[in-house]
This record gives C-alpha cells, sequence and structure tokens, in this order.
C-alpha cells in the first residue's frame, strides 16, 4: 500500500475548515515572524477560504488585506461574506477573529470570470541569470524566512552594515518555497508579501516592522498559471517613501518564461 506524502508546509499553514457560519483556520509555527504570523500566508489563508467557498466564481483579481491588529497563536475565525455580484465579477468580504476580539485582520477580494480578450504586455520581465544559477540567500533567522528559497541577483540586504548613507530600495531576485511546491494562486499571494521591508535594505540593519496594508493584483487566470508549472518566480521590489513612520512598497512577480503575473503594493510601518 502506498503512503499518502505529507502536505507541504505552506498547504498546512494556510488550511481552513468550514463552519456552520463561520471557516476557521490556525497559526502555524512555521511561518511566524516578529510578533505574529507572516502577512503572507495569513493572506493566503483568507484565498484559500475564499476559492474553496461554495459560491465562489472566477479568478481571484484583486486581495486588500488590512492587518489590523497582532494575530495570537492559536485558532481563528474567518466571515467570509459576498457582498455583491453580477455576471463577470464577485466582491468579497472577509473578516478574521479570534474569540470575542475584534477584527485583527479585515480583507475584500474582487473575483472574476476571464474571458478570451485582446491582449497586450508592453512590461519586460528584468533580466536575471536562470534560478539555478543564483546562489541561495543565508537564512534570516525566522521562521517564516526558512520556509522560502530567496536567490538575490541585484539588491540583496546587508544587515548590521549601516551607513550615514541610505541604500537602493530596489531589489531583483528569485523566490521559491524551501521545498519546491507548484506555484497557485496561493502561493503567488504569499511571496507577494515575501520581500523583506524595503527599509532593511536602505538604513542597512533590522529595525521594528509591519505591513499594514497589502494590495495584490492577479494577472493571470488559475489556468494559466497551473499551464506555466512552475515552482518559482522572479521578483522585484522597490520604494518611493519613507516619512514619519510609514513606507509604500512595491514589486512584480514574473514566470520564468517572461509572463507578469502579479503586482503587488503595500504601506508599511517602521520604527526608526
Amino acid at each position: 500500500m502506498t503512503e499518502t506524502p505529507p502536505a507541504h508546509l505552506f498547504d498546512e499553514a494556510t488550511r481552513v475548515t468550514a463552519g456552520d457560519s463561520r471557516w476557521q483556520g490556525r497559526t502555524s509555527p512555521d511561518y511566524w515572524a516578529f510578533v505574529g504570523p507572516f502577512g503572507g500566508v495569513t493572506a493566503a489563508t483568507v484565498l484559500r477560504a475564499l476559492i474553496q467557498h461554495p459560491q465562489i466564481a472566477g479568478d481571484p483579481l484583486a486581495v486588500t488585506v488590512n492587518y489590523c491588529a497582532p494575530i495570537a497563536e492559536g485558532p481563528f475565525d474567518l466571515d467570509v461574506r459576498l457582498v455583491k455580484a453580477n455576471r463577470s465579477s464577485q466582491h468579497w468580504c472577509v473578516e478574521l477573529s479570534q474569540g470575542d476580539a475584534n477584527a485583527a485582520t479585515l480583507a475584500t477580494a474582487v473575483f472574476a470570470e476571464r474571458r478570451p480578450s485582446w491582449s497586450h504586455q508592453p512590461a519586460v520581465k528584468p533580466d536575471a541569470p536562470p534560478f539555478d544559477q543564483v546562489k541561495r540567500h543565508p537564512d534570516a533567522g525566522m521562521s517564516w524566512t526558512k520556509q522560502y528559497d530567496f536567490r538575490f541577483v541585484e539588491g540583496r540586504p546587508e544587515f548590521g552594515s549601516r551607513s550615514d548613507a541610505p541604500r537602493s530600495a530596489y531589489s531583483r531576485l528569485w523566490i521559491s518555497d524551501s521545498k519546491p511546491r507548484k506555484l497557485d494562486c496561493l502561493s503567488v499571494l504569499s511571496m507577494s508579501d515575501a520581500f523583506f521591508g524595503r527599509a532593511f535594505h536602505v538604513r542597512g540593519e533590522l529595525i521594528p516592522f509591519g505591513t499594514v496594508s497589502l494590495t495584490t493584483y492577479f494577472h493571470v487566470s488559475r489556468e494559466e498559471l497551473a499551464a506555466e508549472d512552475i515552482t518559482h518566480v522572479l521578483a522585484t521590489a522597490d520604494a518611493k517613501v519613507f516619512n514619519r513612520s510609514y513606507q509604500d512598497q512595491h514589486g512584480e512577480l514574473w514566470s520564468p518564461s517572461g509572463q507578469l503575473l502579479a503586482t503587488t503594493t503595500q504601506i508599511a510601518y517602521f520604527k526608526a
């Protein structure tokens, strides 16, 4: 009798179960960050609840996650609500809470039917050596970073080497799960938050940091992403401003073949 292989840690961390009126999930020690779970895996858990919902139709088009408060270790509830639907799109709201506390995370998502149409991609995939030819970046020391394979082509973080002159906020790198996993929209969403804080790069040191709001736009359908049959993406990340404790951050995620899979932007808090 053939044994069923164990589930990937990412699938375990984003697992949800349906309840009478709410969905349930649980934090994972494998994806822990500074004061709570890694924001990318929280976003992916929200998206998994939506994808598994019996009323869902279409593919994820946009997901916005507002991190209202730290999520404590343990179980949490997901209140999933369809706000509006028409023939081509659905608008959803998801509230993550624990016990009787107010929402720790509030998310909105748009799903849409991606019908055949005229297509044009003026954006060009950044140059980079193949994934296998780029050296893996040493682990950054947090649980969640151990779950990813970061291979920097440009803009490698230099922690512990602070200088008076701010450095570039730009990075270009390959990202993969440490244990390779075929990419789907869940892992793309999680990887869209996997960039190290741009403030770390600019200052050359680790400082208190946390995402406040993240929005990711998907540019391919689930069917198109499955056809790519890939386990890693080429990503770019940059920032435009750091001011009064907050910074922006934006990025792109590309397939090795040159397909722009997703773009992302966020606002984050830092203390420096």
